[in-house]
């Protein structure tokens, strides 16, 4: 299997995508995910997929930004790698890119966010170097504007 990573930079790069976002956000919409690109892109939010020819077998999305707390710092948001290919390094090649380019951008650390019941992702994430440094408290004002 011979696999590359890609930077995606454009909203129809990223749509081409939809189907590996659909492991994560199985009920997303083409419109819902392009409104919410349309929010985001300009925020500096990229993503990076893994591709075995042009299928996308694991992507990433990342934006950076700063905070008092930490300074500059990457994020990390909507990892998901197929689950037919699990287990076959593709989340170690997508962690190791953002390392690389948090390092590049000049970042103190990286972020992310995992669902307190996903705990092959806790699992995976501690296996990479990451652990827990507090809690992210979330306020849902309005249900039908959340991705399920």
């Amino acid at each position: 299997m011979k696999l590359h990573l890609k930077e995606l930079t454009t909203i129809p790069e990223m749509l081409e995508q939809i189907n590996t976002i659909r492991f994560l956000y199985p009920n997303i919409t083409l419109e819902k995910y392009e409104a919410f690109l349309n929010d985001m892109v300009p925020n500096n939010y990229i993503q990076i997929g893994v591709f075995e020819n042009e299928v996308c077998l694991g992507i990433t999305g990342c934006w950076s930004a700063t905070k008092l707390w930490t300074g500059k710092y990457l994020e990390i948001d909507n990892f998901v790698v197929n689950p037919e290919h699990r287990s076959k390094g593709i989340g170690k090649m997508l962690t190791d890119y953002i390392d690389q380019k948090a390092h590049d951008l000049g970042c103190s650390s990286i972020v992310l966010d995992a669902f307190t019941g996903n705990f092959a992702a806790h699992r995976f994430y501690y296996n990479q170097g990451y652990g827990p440094k507090g809690f992210h408290f979330v306020k849902v004002l309005d249900e039908n504007k959340l991705t399920n």
